[in-house]
């Protein structure tokens, strides 16, 4: 799908962030992701978010105010991006009210525009990659989309990383499981995902 094909999106005003992570988390579901660089525009529609708060234990931000979660303070729609494991990066966005440390992660998007260069960055690890494969899970969702250290601090609403709202948007059916990848507050059902997709990291959630 070109730009054109993707037809006039509404970049999320800061409003839209500054919620609860929850509520901000399940509601990106079916909104897209989009990087803007010199090689064109690159995203798609994303199918599974989890959320993080200062009160949460598995949070970065449960700790307090450090050099490396500072962007979770800020105010909400700027872009936390961090190692996770020392091996994959990992993209977030900031939310809620200024001083209260929380973000959305971006787990998963279904690609809808410049397949090509996502299918470039990560055949530099695979040898054959599904499109259902491109961008499941946060680190290749990084890797696809060329999001990295660059990108922490970015304002979404400037780019080049834009949250948008694409043409006709409408909600899609989703559901709440704990979240995955953690140790700690594991019960907690702070992962959001839209019912069916094959994009979603791990197995398809049906309903």
């Amino acid at each position: 799908m070109t730009e054109d094909e993707l037809g006039s999106f509404r970049i999320l005003p800061r409003p839209f962030f500054h919620r609860l992570a929850p509520t901000v988390a399940q509601d990106l579901l079916g909104r897209l992701l989009l990087h803007r660089d010199k090689q064109g525009l690159c995203g798609g529609i994303i199918v599974e978010t989890e959320a993080y708060d200062q009160a949460d234990p598995a949070s970065h931000s449960c700790h307090g105010l450090t050099e490396r979660n500072q962007m979770m303070f800020g105010h909400g729609g700027v872009a936390y991006v961090y190692r996770s494991y020392g091996v994959h990066w990992c993209f977030n966005v900031s939310v809620g009210r200024e001083g209260f440390g929380a973000a959305a992660l971006i787990r998963a998007v279904e690609p809808l525009t410049g397949l090509a260069q996502m299918t470039r960055r990560r055949v530099q690890s695979l040898k054959n990659c599904r499109p259902q494969d491109l961008a499941r899970g946060p680190g290749r969702l990084c890797q696809a989309m060329g999001i990295d250290q660059t990108h922490n601090g970015v304002d979404l609403l400037e780019g080049p990383l834009f949250l948008a709202s694409p043409a006709g948007f409408r909600r899609p059916a989703s559901v709440a499981t704990p979240r995955i990848g953690i140790s700690r507050a594991m019960e907690v059902p702070w992962r959001f995902c839209v019912v069916n997709s094959e994009f979603v990291s791990g197995k398809r959630i049906r309903q």
